[in-house]
């Protein structure tokens, strides 16, 4: 008997035993193994159903397959909002808005993390099942590196370190997914594969850079997302990688796939297979590019393929085989979804079930977490100890002065949905106040009303930033410090900070509040003004949340995730791909303006220990390093103790410092703790090309613990064994 008439009567068998128990295609049975299920949908799916399910929700209505698409939600879910992600021309559907995914980074709280994204698991869940809206895939998170602030789509990424970013990746991905043994609350769908960190030019230029800076940097986060956070779900960028672009790269297949065991969904960026003829220019024609794409691993289109992939083939370049073997990917993730499944096993699937279920983004708990969300994100760039502005005491004050165009709204970005509601900041510290201090406001100096109320008042806060889509056309940002998707900033100065300098000479006691969605170098400010603040834009919490941390009722904690340099002479061309050349805490050899993990708090916290139960760590293993802190000031606070390694005699070349660990930390005034935090041996290896793997090297390294990158309070030497 042949391997064919073997298979023949085995689908025979397992059809008859799929009837028995009620279900009319084998497929449809929960307890067959899913490669099982999923051989078997597609023999009974004709060409034109595979051709279609290539698309972003992969349904067979014949078959009763109904597949799901995808939604955006780096900082919550999109079903509304300036990108009108909910549908153009429909009602935006609220949900729950956190700060930009750069403002979630600069909280360093991956509990806090996994939180936020469980609640826009939830809040996608139910907008599925009980409005009908938007689908499963969820288009986040964003695990591409911020390794210059003029990258116009900074606001989307954690920050510039492949450590950090890959571990807020994890958590953010495990709370999307959710911790079910057998189905995902929604799927995680990271983006962008691979090293897209520049807009202009993004649908041609390529992204050059060597074999180590690939496996030890660029891919890292994505790395992580799929082998440690359990993603099943990528979206290919639209540059080159080396002169290939990525969605045609062999590393789909040959890495993501093979190496780490990505075997889900792996799409095209938004009109990114146009663009293969169009601007890269790689194919001769579209059944080429269709061809291509589908042999490198794409499953999923996110434009127009049909007719390419007919072509391709009825010209002999594809085969219907090959189409099955990425369609495969497509429905594991739908099987984890639970699409094919019945209800009854599924505990996502009642979520929303019952028309009387209240809204979840209109839940207290929700708004909690969103206020919580938004104060852990806050900076303190500065507070002149000689002065002592913040915070702000209410008893000292009658009149405050608020002054700067974003002060009146919260500015959405473009992947923000739509929140049930929003503070801005100006209303946020009028309820904060109430009627006892009174509250002025000018948007700028226009006939000099800022200059004069500014005079008049005790106390100025003035409202700087940028606006996070920039209030023009796509691909458009009139002022030149501005930045967002498919726009670059072709400045890091702030063009307010005139404003700032009218404002503070009318009146010394002046706070600005920098809301923005990127570094700015903001020089004269950091020299002059007593007070400065960083948050970013788009939390319905931002205007309650900075006053609570203004006025002292919430103790910041935030710690910038970036390099904050103080000229952009100071930044390596922005298509230098090559971090070594001066980029990135690990490599800069400048003075920056503000340091990696920078953040300051209105108490005070003292370094006095650092142990390690073993003085030698190697392959495979781990090593705890408890660090004792004490809060020595007068209020309580958080730090967020960060470990930095330093290669001592590495033959090999190595970062000036490396963060492989990091914890926030509470502490009490006056209180101490000892915290653990763990050292992973496999996080200190670095990629050998001559053998092609990661390898462990023999050598000494200095464990460094301080409150950020350039305040180092402790060190230890330990030995790293292979």
């Amino acid at each position: 008997m042949n391997k064919y008439c073997l298979y023949f009567l085995l689908l025979i068998t397992t059809s008859l035993a799929a009837q028995q128990k009620g279900y009319q295609y084998p497929f449809q049975n929960p307890d067959m193994d899913t490669e099982k299920r999923i051989d078997n949908l597609l023999s009974l799916m004709t060409l034109d159903e595979k051709i279609n399910a290539l698309s972003t929700d992969p349904s067979v209505p014949r078959l009763g397959v109904k597949g799901t698409g995808h939604v955006e939600g780096l900082h919550g879910l999109a079903l509304g909002g300036p990108g009108e992600w909910g549908g153009k021309n429909r009602e935006p559907l609220p949900t729950t808005t956190f700060p930009q995914a750069y403002g979630l980074g600069e909280t360093w709280d991956t509990e806090l993390m996994q939180k936020i994204a469980a609640v826009e698991a939830l809040e996608t869940r139910f907008a599925y099942q009980h409005y009908n809206r938007g689908g499963l895939v969820v288009r986040a998170p964003n695990a591409d590196l911020a390794r210059d602030p003029r990258w116009g789509r900074t606001e989307e990424s954690y920050g510039e370190d492949a450590f950090f970013n890959g571990t807020m990746t994890v958590a953010f991905v495990k709370g999307l997914q959710g911790d079910n043994d057998k189905y995902w609350q929604t799927a995680s769908l990271m983006k962008h594969f691979l090293a897209n960190s520049n807009e202009d030019g993004r649908t041609y230029t390529s992204s050059d850079f060597d074999e180590r800076l690939w496996r030890e940097y660029y891919s890292v986060p994505f790395r992580m997302g799929v082998m440690e956070g359990g993603s099943r779900a990528y979206m290919a960028a639209y540059n080159k990688v080396n002169g290939i672009p990525a969605m045609v790269h062999p590393m789909l297949k040959d890495i993501t796939v093979k190496e780490w065991g990505q075997n889900g969904i792996i799409c095209t960026d938004g009109g990114a297979f146009r663009l293969l003829l169009s601007d890269h220019k790689y194919y001769e024609d579209k059944f080429l590019g269709a061809a291509a794409a589908i042999k490198a691993g794409i499953n999923q289109f996110l434009d127009e393929f049909t007719e390419a992939v007919y072509g391709a083939i009825s010209n002999g370049y594809l085969t219907e085989k090959e189409i099955d073997e990425v369609l495969k990917g497509d429905y594991r993730v739908m099987i984890k979804l639970g699409m094919l499944d019945a209800t009854g096993n599924n505990p996502y699937a009642a979520i929303g079930i019952d028309k009387n279920a209240k809204d979840p983004w209109l839940s207290e708990s929700h708004k909690q977490l969103a206020l919580e969300a938004t104060q852990k994100s806050i900076v303190l760039l500065n507070n002149d100890p000689a002065k002592q502005l913040l915070p702000l005491n209410k008893n000292n004050i009658k009149r405050i002065a608020v002054i700067g165009q974003y002060a009146e709204d919260v500015y959405l970005d473009w992947y923000s949905g739509t929140p049930p509601y929003k503070v801005s900041p100006l209303q946020g510290i009028k309820n904060k106040v109430g009627n006892n201090i009174e509250v002025t406001y000018a948007k700028n100096n226009a006939d000099g009303k800022a200059a004069k109320i500014a005079a008049e008042a005790d106390v100025v806060i003035v409202i700087a930033g940028n606006h996070p889509y920039c209030d023009a056309g796509w691909a458009d940002c009139p002022v030149p410090s501005n930045g967002k998707e498919a726009v670059d900033r072709q400045a890091i100065t702030l063009e307010q900070e005139d404003l700032i300098k009218v404002v503070y000479q009318s009146n010394p006691n002046t706070v600005v509040v920098l809301q923005s969605s990127f570094p700015y170098a903001i020089n004269w400010t950091q020299e002059n003004v007593p007070a400065i603040i960083h948050i970013t834009h788009n939390s319905q919490e931002t205007g309650n949340a900075l006053a609570d941390v203004l006025f002292g009722d919430y103790n910041p904690a935030g710690r910038l995730t970036q390099t904050w340099v103080k000229d952009i002479t100071d930044l390596p061309p922005l298509l230098d791909y090559n971090i070594r050349n001066g980029r990135t805490y690990m490599y800069s050899k400048g003075e920056p303006l503000y340091a990696f993990g920078y953040g300051l708090s209105y108490t005070s916290f003292a370094y006095k220990s650092i142990e390690t139960g073993s003085n030698t760590l190697s392959k495979n293993k781990e090593i705890e390093v408890k660090v004792t802190v004490s809060n020595t000031g007068k209020r309580d606070g958080e730090e967020v103790v960060q470990l930095y390694v330093k290669h001592l005699n590495s033959k090999v070349e190595r970062p000036i410092k490396e963060l492989k660990a990091f914890k926030r930390v509470p502490l009490k005034a006056g209180e101490t703790k000892t915290v653990t935090i763990t050292v992973r041996a496999k996080d200190l290896e670095y990629w050998n090309t001559a053998k092609q793997r990661f390898e462990l090297e023999s050598e000494d390294i200095e464990l460094q613990v301080g409150g950020s990158s350039d305040a180092i309070a402790l060190t230890k030497q330990i030995s790293i064994k292979k």
